[in-house]
């Protein structure tokens, strides 16, 4: 059975990112990162996973969002 596809929303210098980063790569776990910055479409992609998300870090596994 493959991992779960995990994907996750951070800004620069935003320190519940990094250490979100940090707990899944001692987790072992691979991820995508996506970082919403400046905006843009991976930000608008963020908020029509999760409408009501306005903070990062944002998580998804898979489909559902944590």
């Amino acid at each position: 059975m493959a991992a779960p596809n995990i994907d996750i929303y951070t800004k620069f210098a935003c320190p519940f990112c990094v250490r979100a980063k940090q707990l899944l790569s001692a987790k072992g776990s691979s991820f995508n990162e996506y970082d919403i910055t400046a905006g843009g479409e991976k930000r608008d992609e963020m908020l029509a996973r999760a409408p009501d998300a306005r903070t990062v870090p944002q998580f998804f596994i898979g489909d559902h969002y944590v």
